[in-house]
């Protein structure tokens, strides 16, 4: 599903020099595998997430996912691509706040074939608690409701791989839980690869595979070099 070999990404400097925050020789998931990647904030996690989503652009290496090659493809290519493959929940949601919840699960699909289904956005918002919300705007929804909402819109387009960045940071620990059990009962259940980076030791405690960031990043530091 998703393979990485001598991935490296550098930030020009404002002193004219570079900053090295990742170099990767090798990383591997397979299809319908749940891999946590645990790292202290600072250390290069989200600028893998984007790397693999292809929000950013490699300095040099390999990203392939499902057999393409990700570096190759153009931005708009790279758009498509995401679009129609990746699933992505952010750590701050990124919900439209204008929609209602139903509305930005929909957009989900868009993103990906264009075509909508209303039922398949119906019963994602059934699955995760907020079927009697979907008219319901941002602004009118808990914290922890935001994210359930953030996690049926990355599921709408039948993914194959999806991304979560810090999924459970900016909620309490109850509905930590749930967040949780969501994100991997749904993957589990549609065959979705996950790939969930965290801070959090028992969040990674949950996975039955639990990489290091330090351990397979090169470029690390114990001061970080980015988040």
């Amino acid at each position: 599903m998703l393979e990485i070999e001598n991935l490296i990404k550098r930030f020009d400097q404002p002193n004219g020099g570079e900053l090295t925050v990742l170099d990767i020789p090798s990383f591997q998931i397979a299809a319908g595998e749940q891999v946590a990647l645990i790292g202290q904030s600072g250390g290069g996690k989200t600028t893998l997430l984007h790397l693999i989503a292809g929000m950013l652009t490699a300095t040099s290496g390999s990203i392939r996912i499902n057999n393409l090659e990700l570096t190759r493809l153009s931005e708009q290519g790279r758009d498509r691509f995401r679009a129609g493959t990746i699933g992505y929940v952010f750590q701050t949601f990124n919900l439209l706040p204008a929609f209602t919840a139903l509305e930005n699960v929909k957009l989900g699909m868009t993103f990906g074939s264009g075509h909508v289904d209303p039922s398949r956005a119906s019963d994602l918002l059934d699955r995760v608690g907020l079927a009697d919300r979907a008219g319901y705007r941002p602004s009118q929804l808990s914290v922890g409701q935001q994210q359930r909402v953030a996690i049926a819109r990355a599921l709408a387009g039948r993914p194959k791989l999806l991304l979560a960045d810090e999924p459970t940071a900016n909620v309490d620990p109850a509905s930590s839980e749930t967040v949780l059990d969501l994100i991997m009962d749904s993957c589990r259940d549609e065959g979705i690869a996950l790939l969930m980076v965290t801070h959090s030791m028992d969040v990674a405690q949950r996975f039955q595979r639990c990489d290091k960031l330090e351990d397979i990043n090169r470029a690390f530091s114990p001061m970080g070099a980015g988040s």
